[in-house]
């Protein structure tokens, strides 16, 4: 019966369209696809949950040699049906589980500041060669690969190419295709949330392939193995380009432009490049190590980068761009959401951006071995023995919560103005979207495991903060609310006081800040983001260029990747024809020249 089943999930779920349909028909197609499986599903799911789970003790497959001395050849591995055979790829999502690599242990990482995810010295809980080839040939031979698309990954990273050269073990092929897509796989690695797995076609019938470890795998080896090198451009254009901001969406800009052989200089307010790679994201999602590795290597490769260069208030934004033949502009969306309600002029209520940014820069000044005394102490945010509230959920919520718990906070909780999402898809979130699901992040289960029990409260709105005679907040008021079809309504009569000696505020962001904008003399669009045509990137500038979330609007940082390669790409163009129409002068002019120089009547 399994056998008949897995035939059929295996060929059903597969979307026979062409390689490159990604269209509303090929969507509705492999939504009709699903639907049509179901009962093939229960069959499935029914056969394998009265079997023994094919992982072991240890969190991985359990794996079976032939003797003592069979340590030269890939072991049998033991599959749904409990038989042990040789890792096959032909229905590899059908036989073998789906078993994501876990994080460092969460009593153990709160310890330190250092990475989530496992290093090879962490034997108990990192996947050994054998499991990761596991996870690999679950990657099934799908007609359209959803999980590239734009419902899946924005980059389009070729997923289905470099899954099977993991399984082939062919690593350094796998890294050549990653890069042929994304220019910083070290990053989306570790902070992407995964797109691509929500629309991945393994889990319209079972759970999807674990795409995002397998990416972390094969840069983090390629980086071991010494295959990521210096790209030094053969030719140079002669044009020039200054990038501002050094995020994701700048440094992929410069590093397309540099290989296309432009000078490209980038220019960060901050004292380190990075954008909030280096500040916005917290250590233990991703080193700062791993950032500057790779900055490192951009500057190997010609691009130059000038920090503490604050366009538009100490560099002069209009003789920047006269003195080059184009800029791009990739600044973020920097202007937090505020909360105006009574009392949020109280000390000790703070906007995310300003906790995390604090507290980094304290551990890098701490790295380093610079003295206390040299610490900005008035900027530094301590949670330590605080009750802390965060306010707003998603990722910058989360690494509040995990910063927090770090510091040794008393207490941390956080608001979520919307209901508790589902366990499972509602109607109105079909594949191939990213699935609006309840889930567990790293911050969670710390306060999980320390406190014992989960920090999210749902369905809640802050209606006042409360202080004390020094001006200190103390507390605050919140009020329950219900979702109408005019948006949120709190209820009266539900206000609760919470006690709070720390709030932070993760409620997203609006634009970027304006006067960049203001001094270029930029169009704005209706949410004041700086307006330039998705594909184009031009501005109403000419030779000006904006991508990334201050064109966008907040997002990922695999879109601010992809934005800043198409804001490359439509620069280069530019450039081209600018300097096609230059030779063209030149060479006008010269013939002039030499005519007046044989006749002094010209």
């Amino acid at each position: 019966m399994l056998a008949s089943a897995a035939k059929a999930a295996a060929t059903k779920c597969a979307v026979r369209a062409s390689a490159s349909a990604r269209t509303a028909t090929a969507t509705r197609s492999a939504t009709a696809t699903a639907t049509a499986t179901r009962s093939a599903t229960r069959a499935l799911s029914t056969k394998a949950e009265s079997k023994e789970s094919a992982l072991a003790e240890d969190g991985r497959h359990e794996v079976w040699r032939e003797g003592i001395y069979d340590h030269d050849n890939e072991p049998m591995v033991k599959r749904r049906d409990g038989t042990y055979q040789p890792i096959d790829k032909l229905r590899g999502f059908l036989n073998y589980e789906r078993n994501p690599e876990p994080y460092r242990k969460p009593l153990e990482r709160l310890l330190d500041w250092e990475e989530l995810n496992p290093t090879e010295t962490h034997v108990d809980e990192a996947h050994t060669e054998v499991e990761r080839k596991v996870q690999a040939a679950r990657c099934m031979d799908c007609g359209t690969p959803f999980c590239q698309t734009e419902t899946g990954c924005p980059v389009s990273n070729l997923i289905p190419e470099w899954n099977n050269l993991v399984y082939a073990d062919q690593w350094h092929d796998a890294i050549e295709r990653l890069h042929k897509t994304n220019n910083f796989p070290e990053f989306t690695g570790r902070v992407c949330p995964a797109p691509c797995e929500g629309a991945c076609v393994a889990g319209l019938v079972d759970q999807p392939i674990t795409i995002k470890n397998i990416e972390y795998a094969i840069v983090d080896r390629a980086w071991n193995e010494g295959w990521i090198q210096p790209r030094i451009p053969k030719e140079r254009s002669g044009m020039t380009v200054a990038v501002v901001g050094s995020g994701p969406s700048g440094l992929a800009t410069a590093d397309q432009l540099n290989q296309m052989g432009h000078k490209v200089t980038v220019y960060e307010r901050e004292d380190r490049v990075g954008g909030l790679l280096t500040y916005g994201i917290p250590n233990m999602k991703l080193s700062k190590d791993t950032v500057e590795r790779r900055a490192n290597l951009l500057r190997e490769e010609g691009i130059e980068f000038v920090t503490n260069a604050d366009i538009g208030r100490n560099v002069d934004v209009n003789e920047l761009y006269a003195n080059y033949d184009a800029m791009c502009l990739t600044l973020g969306s920097t202007k937090p959401r505020d909360l105006p309600v009574p009392g949020r002029d109280l000390k000790g209520v703070h906007f995310a951006m300003e906790f995390l940014t604090a507290n980094q820069k304290k551990l890098l000044l701490t790295k380093e071995g610079a003295l206390e005394s040299q610490w900005e102490k008035e900027k530094w945010i301590n949670a330590a023995g605080k009750d802390v509230i965060v306010i707003g959920g998603g990722d910058t919520g989360t690494d509040c919560i995990g910063t927090s718990m770090r510091h040794r906070c008393k207490s941390v909780t956080n608001f979520e103005l919307m209901p508790q999402p589902p366990a499972e898809r509602a109607p109105d979130n079909p594949w191939p979207q990213w699935p609006r699901v309840f889930g567990v992040d790293y911050g969670h289960a710390e306060v999980q495991a320390v406190f014992g029990k989960d920090p999210r409260v749902y369905s809640v709105m802050t209606k006042e903060f409360i202080g004390d005679d020094e001006g200190n907040v103390k507390g605050l008021v919140t009020q329950d609310v219900e979702i109408t079809d005019q948006g949120p309504k709190a209820i009266e009569g539900s206000e609760r006081e919470w006690p709070a000696d720390l709030v932070v505020l993760s409620m997203g962001f609006l634009s970027p800040e304006d006067y960049v904008a203001e001094d270029l003399g930029l169009d704005l669009d209706q949410r004041n983001n700086i307006h330039a045509v998705y594909g184009d990137y031009r501005t109403s500038v000419e030779g000006v260029f904006a991508g990334g979330d201050c064109r966008r609007g907040q997002s990922l940082v695999v879109w601010a990747i992809h934005e800043g390669r198409g804001v490359a790409d439509s620069c280069d163009e530019y450039l081209q024809q600018k300097r096609e129409v230059e030779m063209t002068a030149g060479k006008q002019s010269s013939a002039f020249a030499n005519l007046s120089s044989i006749s002094p009547n010209i």
